[in-house]
Protein backbone atom coordinates (compact mmCIF):
# COMPACT_ATOMS: atom_id res chain seq x y z
CA UNK A 1 0.00 0.00 0.00
CA UNK A 2 2.59 2.67 0.69
CA UNK A 3 4.70 2.10 -2.44
CA UNK A 4 1.56 3.42 -4.05
CA UNK A 5 1.88 6.65 -2.22
CA UNK A 6 2.66 9.69 -4.19
CA UNK A 7 5.72 10.36 -1.86
CA UNK A 8 8.76 8.76 0.12
CA UNK A 9 8.77 11.51 2.28
CA UNK A 10 7.13 14.85 3.22
CA UNK A 11 8.79 17.75 5.08
CA UNK A 12 6.29 19.50 7.37
CA UNK A 13 7.12 22.66 8.84
CA UNK A 14 9.44 23.42 6.04
CA UNK A 15 9.58 27.03 6.55
CA UNK A 16 10.70 26.80 10.02
CA UNK A 17 14.54 27.74 10.50
CA UNK A 18 15.14 24.13 11.31
CA UNK A 19 12.74 22.92 8.54
CA UNK A 20 14.96 24.83 6.32
CA UNK A 21 17.98 23.34 7.74
CA UNK A 22 16.44 19.84 7.41
CA UNK A 23 15.24 20.75 3.80
CA UNK A 24 18.60 21.90 2.92
CA UNK A 25 20.06 18.75 4.06
CA UNK A 26 17.44 16.71 2.21
CA UNK A 27 17.78 18.34 -1.07
CA UNK A 28 21.88 17.29 -0.82
CA UNK A 29 21.22 13.45 0.32
CA UNK A 30 17.77 11.92 -1.07
CA UNK A 31 18.78 8.85 -2.88
CA UNK A 32 17.63 9.32 -6.72
CA UNK A 33 14.43 8.39 -7.82
CA UNK A 34 13.44 9.50 -3.75
CA UNK A 35 9.85 11.04 -3.97
CA UNK A 36 9.75 13.83 -1.21
CA UNK A 37 7.88 17.11 -0.86
CA UNK A 38 7.84 20.16 1.64
CA UNK A 39 4.31 21.25 3.34
CA UNK A 40 3.63 24.36 5.63
CA UNK A 41 0.87 26.75 6.09
CA UNK A 42 2.08 29.38 3.73
CA UNK A 43 2.23 28.63 0.33
CA UNK A 44 4.51 32.26 -0.27
CA UNK A 45 7.17 31.15 1.94
CA UNK A 46 7.26 27.37 0.58
CA UNK A 47 7.45 28.64 -2.67
CA UNK A 48 10.85 30.63 -1.40
CA UNK A 49 12.40 27.88 0.16
CA UNK A 50 12.03 25.68 -2.97
CA UNK A 51 13.53 28.77 -4.99
CA UNK A 52 16.14 28.49 -2.29
CA UNK A 53 16.80 24.55 -2.50
CA UNK A 54 17.67 25.42 -6.72
CA UNK A 55 21.09 26.57 -5.53
CA UNK A 56 21.39 22.94 -4.40
CA UNK A 57 19.79 21.40 -7.24
CA UNK A 58 18.07 22.77 -9.93
CA UNK A 59 16.10 20.17 -10.55
CA UNK A 60 13.91 21.33 -7.14
CA UNK A 61 12.53 24.27 -9.36
CA UNK A 62 9.90 21.56 -9.31
CA UNK A 63 9.52 19.79 -6.36
CA UNK A 64 5.51 19.66 -5.06
CA UNK A 65 4.21 22.09 -1.91
CA UNK A 66 1.47 21.06 0.13
CA UNK A 67 -0.10 23.27 1.92
CA UNK A 68 -1.34 22.28 5.56
CA UNK A 69 -1.76 24.17 8.58
CA UNK A 70 -0.71 22.54 12.21
CA UNK A 71 -4.25 22.49 13.23
CA UNK A 72 -6.18 21.43 10.28
CA UNK A 73 -7.12 17.69 10.93
CA UNK A 74 -8.57 17.50 7.53
CA UNK A 75 -5.56 18.69 5.55
CA UNK A 76 -3.27 16.75 7.67
CA UNK A 77 -4.87 13.75 7.36
CA UNK A 78 -4.24 13.94 3.29
CA UNK A 79 -0.63 15.00 4.18
CA UNK A 80 -0.14 11.64 5.87
CA UNK A 81 -2.39 9.73 3.47
CA UNK A 82 0.29 10.61 1.06
CA UNK A 83 3.28 9.90 2.10
CA UNK A 84 5.64 6.63 3.68
CA UNK A 85 7.08 8.85 5.75
CA UNK A 86 6.36 12.78 7.45
CA UNK A 87 9.21 14.61 9.17
CA UNK A 88 7.89 17.16 11.54
CA UNK A 89 9.91 20.49 12.83
CA UNK A 90 6.65 22.03 13.79
CA UNK A 91 7.13 22.97 17.51
CA UNK A 92 6.39 23.64 20.66
CA UNK A 93 5.13 19.98 20.13
CA UNK A 94 2.91 20.66 22.75
CA UNK A 95 1.26 23.04 21.21
CA UNK A 96 1.43 22.16 17.54
CA UNK A 97 2.53 18.59 17.44
CA UNK A 98 -0.63 16.21 18.23
CA UNK A 99 -2.73 16.67 14.88
CA UNK A 100 0.15 15.40 12.73
CA UNK A 101 0.63 12.83 14.77
CA UNK A 102 -2.81 11.31 15.16
CA UNK A 103 -3.06 11.89 10.89
CA UNK A 104 0.42 9.61 11.05
CA UNK A 105 -1.41 6.91 13.40
CA UNK A 106 -4.65 6.77 11.46
CA UNK A 107 -3.24 6.65 8.18
CA UNK A 108 -0.32 4.17 9.37
CA UNK A 109 2.47 6.15 7.93
CA UNK A 110 6.11 6.43 9.72
CA UNK A 111 6.34 9.51 11.52
CA UNK A 112 9.56 11.61 13.18
CA UNK A 113 10.27 14.80 14.90
CA UNK A 114 12.99 16.33 17.00
CA UNK A 115 10.77 17.31 20.18
CA UNK A 116 12.77 17.00 23.28
CA UNK A 117 9.45 17.35 25.71
CA UNK A 118 8.48 14.67 27.78
CA UNK A 119 5.00 16.10 28.36
CA UNK A 120 4.12 15.24 24.82
CA UNK A 121 6.13 11.83 23.92
CA UNK A 122 4.29 10.73 27.16
CA UNK A 123 0.47 12.19 25.94
CA UNK A 124 1.55 10.88 22.39
CA UNK A 125 1.61 7.40 23.25
CA UNK A 126 -1.41 7.29 25.88
CA UNK A 127 -3.09 8.65 22.44
CA UNK A 128 -1.97 6.63 19.69
CA UNK A 129 0.38 4.43 20.38
CA UNK A 130 -1.92 1.50 20.03
CA UNK A 131 -3.44 2.81 16.74
CA UNK A 132 -0.10 3.16 15.42
CA UNK A 133 0.73 0.00 15.91
CA UNK A 134 -2.50 -1.67 14.85
CA UNK A 135 -2.00 0.70 11.56
CA UNK A 136 2.07 -0.21 11.22
CA UNK A 137 2.86 3.29 11.67
CA UNK A 138 6.57 3.83 13.41
CA UNK A 139 6.22 6.63 15.58
CA UNK A 140 9.59 8.06 16.14
CA UNK A 141 10.22 10.73 18.18
CA UNK A 142 13.36 12.84 19.60
CA UNK A 143 15.18 12.44 16.38
CA UNK A 144 17.44 15.04 16.54
CA UNK A 145 20.27 16.38 19.18
CA UNK A 146 17.59 15.24 21.60
CA UNK A 147 18.29 12.38 22.00
CA UNK A 148 19.73 10.41 18.48
CA UNK A 149 23.64 11.20 20.03
CA UNK A 150 22.43 9.50 23.35
CA UNK A 151 20.39 6.44 22.37
CA UNK A 152 22.82 5.02 19.64
CA UNK A 153 25.54 6.14 21.65
CA UNK A 154 24.39 3.79 24.24
CA UNK A 155 22.81 1.03 21.58
CA UNK A 156 26.80 1.51 20.22
CA UNK A 157 28.65 1.44 23.56
CA UNK A 158 26.40 -1.97 24.81
CA UNK A 159 27.30 -3.89 21.88
CA UNK A 160 31.02 -2.91 22.46
CA UNK A 161 30.93 -5.00 25.34
CA UNK A 162 32.48 -8.38 25.29
CA UNK A 163 29.06 -10.82 24.52
CA UNK A 164 29.81 -12.86 27.33
CA UNK A 165 29.41 -9.98 29.95
CA UNK A 166 25.79 -8.77 29.07
CA UNK A 167 24.51 -11.40 30.93
CA UNK A 168 25.36 -9.79 34.19
CA UNK A 169 24.11 -6.34 35.29
CA UNK A 170 24.97 -3.80 32.79
CA UNK A 171 25.65 0.03 33.96
CA UNK A 172 26.32 3.11 31.36
CA UNK A 173 26.92 6.44 32.00
CA UNK A 174 26.90 9.39 29.19
CA UNK A 175 28.46 12.71 29.86
CA UNK A 176 27.72 15.64 27.49
CA UNK A 177 29.78 18.70 26.05
CA UNK A 178 28.63 20.75 24.16
CA UNK A 179 29.59 24.65 22.24
CA UNK A 180 26.64 26.15 20.55
CA UNK A 181 23.33 28.38 20.80
CA UNK A 182 19.93 27.45 20.75
CA UNK A 183 17.12 29.02 18.05
CA UNK A 184 13.56 30.73 19.11
CA UNK A 185 11.54 27.51 18.66
CA UNK A 186 13.78 25.95 20.80
CA UNK A 187 13.85 28.30 23.64
CA UNK A 188 9.74 28.33 23.14
CA UNK A 189 9.64 24.85 23.36
CA UNK A 190 11.84 24.50 26.97
CA UNK A 191 9.53 27.47 28.24
CA UNK A 192 6.25 25.47 27.62
CA UNK A 193 7.92 21.98 29.09
CA UNK A 194 9.53 24.19 32.02
CA UNK A 195 5.84 25.99 32.46
CA UNK A 196 4.07 22.08 32.89
CA UNK A 197 5.65 20.39 35.48
CA UNK A 198 2.34 19.24 37.33
CA UNK A 199 1.04 18.25 34.06
CA UNK A 200 4.28 16.39 32.81
CA UNK A 201 4.60 14.42 35.69
CA UNK A 202 0.38 13.30 35.23
CA UNK A 203 1.11 12.12 32.18
CA UNK A 204 4.29 10.55 33.26
CA UNK A 205 2.63 8.59 35.54
CA UNK A 206 -0.30 7.94 33.59
CA UNK A 207 1.99 6.67 30.76
CA UNK A 208 3.46 4.18 33.36
CA UNK A 209 -0.08 2.61 34.34
CA UNK A 210 -0.55 1.22 30.81
CA UNK A 211 2.82 0.62 29.40
CA UNK A 212 4.41 -2.55 29.51
CA UNK A 213 7.32 -3.29 31.37
CA UNK A 214 9.60 -6.04 30.10
CA UNK A 215 9.52 -9.20 32.25
CA UNK A 216 12.36 -10.56 34.16
CA UNK A 217 14.30 -7.71 34.21
CA UNK A 218 15.32 -4.33 35.50
CA UNK A 219 15.56 -0.75 34.06
CA UNK A 220 16.95 1.91 35.77
CA UNK A 221 17.52 5.62 34.23
CA UNK A 222 18.50 7.48 37.80
CA UNK A 223 21.72 9.33 38.16
CA UNK A 224 23.81 9.77 40.70
CA UNK A 225 24.54 13.04 42.81
CA UNK A 226 26.29 15.86 41.23
CA UNK A 227 30.44 14.48 41.43
CA UNK A 228 33.39 14.62 39.84
CA UNK A 229 34.08 12.17 37.17
CA UNK A 230 37.45 10.53 36.42
CA UNK A 231 35.43 8.85 32.82
CA UNK A 232 34.74 11.89 31.94
CA UNK A 233 37.62 14.05 33.20
CA UNK A 234 35.34 16.47 34.46
CA UNK A 235 32.16 17.01 36.79
CA UNK A 236 29.24 15.13 36.35
CA UNK A 237 26.21 17.01 36.71
CA UNK A 238 22.66 15.34 36.29
CA UNK A 239 21.03 16.55 33.16
CA UNK A 240 17.41 16.66 33.58
CA UNK A 241 16.48 15.83 29.83
CA UNK A 242 14.20 13.78 28.05
CA UNK A 243 17.39 11.48 26.90
CA UNK A 244 17.30 8.81 29.43
CA UNK A 245 14.45 8.55 29.29
CA UNK A 246 14.23 7.17 25.34
CA UNK A 247 17.76 5.18 26.90
CA UNK A 248 15.79 3.49 29.29
CA UNK A 249 12.85 2.80 26.68
CA UNK A 250 15.32 1.38 24.20
CA UNK A 251 16.73 -0.68 26.80
CA UNK A 252 13.47 -1.84 28.05
CA UNK A 253 12.49 -2.87 24.38
CA UNK A 254 16.21 -4.30 23.36
CA UNK A 255 17.61 -7.77 26.05
CA UNK A 256 20.49 -7.02 24.15
CA UNK A 257 21.21 -4.28 27.42
CA UNK A 258 20.81 -6.96 29.95
CA UNK A 259 18.70 -8.40 32.76
CA UNK A 260 19.55 -5.43 34.88
CA UNK A 261 20.60 -2.40 33.02
CA UNK A 262 21.34 1.17 34.42
CA UNK A 263 22.27 4.42 32.80
CA UNK A 264 22.87 7.70 34.21
CA UNK A 265 22.83 11.00 32.09
CA UNK A 266 24.96 13.99 33.25
CA UNK A 267 26.31 17.19 31.89
CA UNK A 268 30.33 16.97 31.60
CA UNK A 269 31.67 20.63 33.20
CA UNK A 270 35.65 21.74 33.29
CA UNK A 271 34.91 23.90 36.54
CA UNK A 272 32.84 23.58 39.87
CA UNK A 273 31.23 26.94 39.62
CA UNK A 274 30.50 26.78 36.08
CA UNK A 275 28.23 23.72 37.00
CA UNK A 276 26.76 25.64 40.05
CA UNK A 277 25.87 28.61 38.12
CA UNK A 278 24.02 26.47 35.57
CA UNK A 279 21.85 24.86 37.89
CA UNK A 280 21.03 28.00 39.80
CA UNK A 281 20.29 29.42 36.08
CA UNK A 282 18.04 26.64 35.08
CA UNK A 283 16.22 26.87 38.56
CA UNK A 284 15.28 30.81 37.81
CA UNK A 285 14.31 29.90 33.88
CA UNK A 286 12.20 26.67 35.72
CA UNK A 287 10.51 29.67 38.44
CA UNK A 288 9.64 32.49 36.21
CA UNK A 289 8.35 29.91 33.58
CA UNK A 290 5.14 28.93 35.88
CA UNK A 291 4.89 33.25 35.75
CA UNK A 292 2.73 34.20 32.50
CA UNK A 293 4.09 37.71 32.21
CA UNK A 294 7.81 36.24 32.90
CA UNK A 295 7.06 33.89 30.43
CA UNK A 296 5.67 35.90 27.74
CA UNK A 297 9.06 38.30 28.79
CA UNK A 298 11.75 35.67 27.91
CA UNK A 299 9.72 34.72 24.95
CA UNK A 300 10.22 37.98 23.24
CA UNK A 301 13.92 37.37 23.72
CA UNK A 302 14.25 35.21 20.81
CA UNK A 303 11.01 34.86 18.70
CA UNK A 304 10.17 31.12 16.64
CA UNK A 305 12.29 31.24 13.24
CA UNK A 306 15.62 32.95 14.70
CA UNK A 307 18.39 30.94 14.86
CA UNK A 308 22.33 30.84 15.10
CA UNK A 309 23.92 32.16 12.05
CA UNK A 310 25.90 30.05 9.99
CA UNK A 311 29.22 31.39 11.27
CA UNK A 312 28.09 30.61 14.40
CA UNK A 313 26.75 26.77 13.76
CA UNK A 314 29.91 26.18 12.10
CA UNK A 315 32.18 26.89 15.29
CA UNK A 316 30.09 24.88 17.30
CA UNK A 317 30.02 21.23 18.34
CA UNK A 318 29.29 18.28 20.63
CA UNK A 319 30.92 15.46 22.05
CA UNK A 320 29.16 12.65 24.33
CA UNK A 321 31.47 10.48 25.80
CA UNK A 322 30.44 6.94 27.27
CA UNK A 323 31.60 5.03 30.10
CA UNK A 324 30.16 1.18 30.42
CA UNK A 325 30.64 -1.48 32.87
CA UNK A 326 29.28 -5.47 33.14
CA UNK A 327 31.03 -8.43 34.16
CA UNK A 328 34.38 -6.92 35.25
CA UNK A 329 34.68 -5.15 31.49
CA UNK A 330 35.13 -1.65 31.02
CA UNK A 331 34.73 0.32 27.90
CA UNK A 332 34.60 4.17 26.77
CA UNK A 333 33.00 5.35 23.70
CA UNK A 334 32.29 8.67 22.31
CA UNK A 335 29.93 10.37 19.50
CA UNK A 336 30.97 13.39 18.37
CA UNK A 337 30.19 16.30 15.25
CA UNK A 338 29.16 19.52 14.84
CA UNK A 339 26.58 21.82 15.76
CA UNK A 340 24.54 19.95 17.97
CA UNK A 341 21.25 22.11 18.23
CA UNK A 342 20.57 22.32 14.22
CA UNK A 343 23.29 21.37 11.56
CA UNK A 344 23.37 17.99 12.78
CA UNK A 345 19.90 17.98 14.42
CA UNK A 346 19.36 18.50 10.54
CA UNK A 347 21.38 15.67 9.69
CA UNK A 348 20.07 13.25 12.50
CA UNK A 349 16.55 14.15 11.31
CA UNK A 350 16.52 13.52 7.85
CA UNK A 351 18.77 10.43 7.98
CA UNK A 352 16.16 8.71 10.30
CA UNK A 353 13.51 9.47 7.99
CA UNK A 354 15.70 8.77 5.04
CA UNK A 355 16.37 4.98 7.31
CA UNK A 356 12.87 4.68 7.91
CA UNK A 357 11.91 5.13 4.03
CA UNK A 358 14.68 2.87 2.15
CA UNK A 359 17.01 0.45 4.89
CA UNK A 360 15.86 -2.92 5.78
CA UNK A 361 14.79 -2.96 9.51
CA UNK A 362 13.27 -4.49 12.36
CA UNK A 363 9.89 -4.85 12.28
CA UNK A 364 8.39 -2.39 14.70
CA UNK A 365 5.13 -0.41 15.08
CA UNK A 366 3.80 2.11 17.19
CA UNK A 367 5.59 4.88 19.40
CA UNK A 368 8.82 3.17 19.29
CA UNK A 369 12.57 5.11 19.99
CA UNK A 370 15.22 5.48 17.40
CA UNK A 371 17.79 2.58 18.38
CA UNK A 372 14.45 -0.01 18.46
CA UNK A 373 13.06 1.51 15.18
CA UNK A 374 16.34 2.49 13.11
CA UNK A 375 19.46 1.28 15.53
CA UNK A 376 22.71 0.09 13.72
CA UNK A 377 21.61 1.30 10.19
CA UNK A 378 21.05 4.49 11.62
CA UNK A 379 24.31 4.53 12.88
CA UNK A 380 25.90 3.11 9.78
CA UNK A 381 24.04 6.36 7.69
CA UNK A 382 24.94 8.58 10.22
CA UNK A 383 28.81 7.57 10.32
CA UNK A 384 28.62 8.26 6.78
CA UNK A 385 27.53 11.45 7.10
CA UNK A 386 30.39 12.89 9.05
CA UNK A 387 29.09 12.65 13.24
CA UNK A 388 31.76 9.73 14.68
CA UNK A 389 31.18 6.89 16.78
CA UNK A 390 34.25 5.70 18.42
CA UNK A 391 35.79 3.08 21.03
CA UNK A 392 38.25 5.23 23.39
CA UNK A 393 41.25 3.85 24.92
CA UNK A 394 40.53 4.30 28.95
CA UNK A 395 40.72 8.37 29.70
CA UNK A 396 43.48 8.83 32.22
CA UNK A 397 41.83 10.04 35.34
CA UNK A 398 42.63 13.38 37.07
CA UNK A 399 42.00 14.77 40.04
CA UNK A 400 39.46 17.24 40.57
CA UNK A 401 40.74 21.05 40.74
CA UNK A 402 40.33 22.62 44.34
CA UNK A 403 37.59 24.82 44.53
CA UNK A 404 38.83 27.83 46.78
Amino acid sequence: MHSERPYDLVLFGATGFTGRLTAEYLARAVPEGCRWALAGRSLDRLTEVRRSLTAIDPALAELPLLTADAADRTALREVAGAARVVISTVGPYLRHGEPLVAACADAGTDYVDLTGEPEFVDRMYLLHHARAKANGARLVHACGFDSVPHDLGVLFTVRTLPAGTRDAPVEVRGFVRAGGTFSGGTFASALTALSRPRAAARAARERRAVEERPAGRRIRTTPDRPRWSDDARAWAWPLPTIDAQVVGRSAAALPLYGPDFRYGHYAAVKHLPVALGGSAGIALLLAAAQLPALRRGLSALRKPGEGPSAARRADSWFTVRFAAESGGARVWTEVGGGDPGYTETAKMLAESALSLAFDELPVTAGQVTPAVAMGEALIERLQAAGIRFRVLVKPPARAPRRVV
